[in-house]
């Protein structure tokens, strides 16, 4: 009566080994066993160094910047446009979705970077994190993005620099051939200094949470071309009055009651 036991007994010891190494096949399967831990890059800021399309790098203009935020939602500034997309992050791999971009005209060379970072920052692309600068490329190499992990700029003792004027939700560019020459810093010392467009510019600054309070305003008398006077007029005007902040990482954006201000850029 024990052989039917023991018979059994082998038989199910043989079974356990027939299932373990089914089991040990189907662990070997690509993927299992080996998972790359996910990229940190949510909750992340980075400053967009170069892109990379169909073999060319181009430099990326002053202010282009990506933020990723904890949920998988990008949004950036290729230097010309505001644009906004959804990362998924598996492994070593992020899968973006591109989903809008503004319209502000900007300089042909900016737009030209813009529409190479608009196809290179899409679809599946392996990353690599050293240090601070993460490299997005796709799989063959075609393209890619160099992004440089950078701190929040402060409010103050930062230079800011002018990049659009904003009418209530619409963001439009600098009038041409004055970009670049609006620049604006709050000082510890409780003063806003800095240039128009034109002329030098001081004034009392009294920040408080999200808002700015400046005192009387003044500027040197210089005259300057066109677009630099038109720039600095549209600026003085929207600083008249308590002024509403907000700072995002490296962009700042200044409204007045009326919805006029500007955006800035960090440097």
């Amino acid at each position: 009566m024990q052989k039917p036991r023991t018979l059994a007994a082998a038989l199910a010891v043989s079974a356990l080994v027939l299932l373990s190494a089914c089991g040990t096949e189907q662990g070997a399967a690509p993927g299992a066993g080996t998972d790359t831990p996910d990229l940190p890059v949510q909750g992340s800021n980075w400053t967009i160094a170069a892109v990379t399309l169909d073999g060319t790098r181009s430099v990326a203009p002053p202010g282009a910047h990506l933020e990723i935020d904890g949920k998988g939602r990008a949004q950036g500034d290729s230097g010309c446009n505001h644009f906004g997309a959804t990362v998924a992050v598996h492994g070593d791999t992020l899968t973006v979705s591109p989903q809008e971009v503004t319209e502000i005209g900007c300089p042909a060379d900016r737009q030209r970077f813009e529409r190479a970072l608009l196809k290179a920052f899409s679809g599946d692309l392996e990353g690599r994190l050293k240090d601070k600068a993460l490299t997005l490329t796709s799989a063959d190499g075609r393209k890619g993005v160099e992004l440089t992990a950078e701190s929040d700029a402060p409010l103050v003792g930062t230079t800011w620099t002018v990049d659009a004027l904003l009418d209530g939700a619409t963001a439009g560019s600098l009038p041409a051939g004055s970009e670049g020459k609006a620049k604006l810093t709050f000082g510890k010392d409780g003063r806003l200094t800095g240039s128009l467009g034109c002329n030098r510019v001081t004034a009392p600054a009294k920040i408080t949470d999200g808002t700015i309070t400046l005192g009387a305003i003044a500027t040197t008398r210089m005259m300057c071309t066109g677009p630099q006077m038109e720039l600095e007029t549209k600026l003085y005007d929207a600083l008249d009055g308590p002024l509403t902040y907000r700072l995002v990482h490296r962009t700042l954006t200044v409204t007045d009651s009326d919805g006029q201000g500007f955006t800035a850029q960090a440097g």
